[in-house]
């Protein structure tokens, strides 16, 4: 059986890191405790760890501030990914197939109605 490495990163690094930005200004420390963070937020092997990181206020800050503003600042530049190829189409169903599941729906949402919420 292939032996597990353990990660290089730990959530103490980390949270040093972070505590030496916010007290002295250090960015080298602050932007290596980014990459670390978005290494963890990225990969689903370490998706746990960064949950647990998420637990401290500071992290939490850092993780709304930075990491999930990415994709906004992203989508306002203008920046994409690559759209995927769409599925291969399938072949429709004869007409009577969609007349009965029309049916069906016709019967169901008769049956069940919802009382409001709001009265």
């Amino acid at each position: 059986m292939a032996k597990v490495t353990p990660s290089r990163i730990s959530a103490q690094k980390i949270m040093a890191d972070l505590r030496l930005a916010s007290k002295k200004g250090d960015r080298a420390a602050l932007s290596l405790a980014l990459d670390q963070m978005r290494t963890l937020a990225h990969s689903p092997k370490y998706w746990e760890k960064y949950l647990t990181l998420l637990r401290n206020p500071l992290a939490r800050l850092v993780d709304m501030v930075v990491i999930k503003q990415g994709e906004r600042i992203a989508h306002q530049k203008g920046w994409k990914l690559p759209k995927a190829a769409p599925p291969p189409a399938k072949p429709r169903k004869p007409r009577h197939a969609d007349k009965a599941r029309a049916a069906r729906a016709r019967a169901m949402a008769g049956s069940t109605s919802q009382i409001s919420l709001f009265e």
